[in-house]
């Protein structure tokens, strides 16, 4: 069982990412479920924009295009900004839409038979529409998304996730219980050819 975890926070390498710590949780139980674990810092790659898997000279996306590819259980990280995903977030999904023509001999996009969760950090409201924005795209490129595949830390004004305790109890429960929801069905849908679709 492979898992990936697309950070989509706006801070480059090497800043603290709150995002980061936070869907670090989510591996770790991975991990202990006997996932492996990968993650791509989006904001540190050169991801030109567009809507094809490769855009030419430079663009890095093909790298995160392959392990989107092995991976069994993908996350999305972002942080909130002005109540909605990252701009990197957006990013990554409009890059990942070309997987909906990436399709086998049967019709099936990529992302069909995997699944798929969202993990948010922010210091004001949205964090349930900021996932519902990313589930929506997820769905539309074939994810599966299990029962609570989620969690998320929103103080409200104030302090980041790194800098706070308060409800870290309540968003590391959260993260775990969401990596032991992904894992149950990827390991239900692993080799289990999911139906072509209708023609």
């Amino acid at each position: 069982m492979r898992a990936l975890i697309i950070n989509c926070t706006l801070k480059p390498s090497p800043e603290p990412s709150n995002t980061q710590a936070l869907a670090e949780v989510v591996g770790a139980e991975l991990t202990r479920l006997g996932a492996t674990v990968d993650a791509v810092r989006a904001v540190d790659l050169n991801l030109r924009p567009g809507v094809s898997t490769d855009m030419g000279e430079g663009d890095e996306w093909p790298g995160v295009h392959e392990k989107l590819l092995a991976a069994d259980i993908l996350i999305v990280a972002s942080p909130t900004w002005v109540g909605r995903p990252s701009s990197v977030a957006q990013r990554v999904l409009e890059r990942m839409d070309a997987m909906i023509s990436e399709t086998d001999d049967e019709g099936r996009p990529p992302g069909y038979g995997k699944v798929a969760g969202v993990v948010v950090t922010g210091n004001e409201d949205g964090a349930h529409h900021v996932i519902s924005e990313i589930n929506g795209g997820l769905v539309d490129i074939g994810y599966t998304i299990p029962a609570q595949a989620w969690t998320y830390w929103h103080l409200g004004p104030g302090p980041d996730y790194l800098d706070e305790d308060k409800g870290h109890e309540w968003a590391h429960t959260t993260g775990r219980t969401m990596a032991r929801n992904l894992h149950h069905v990827a390991t239900a849908l692993n080799g289990t050819p999911w139906p072509a679709p209708a023609q």
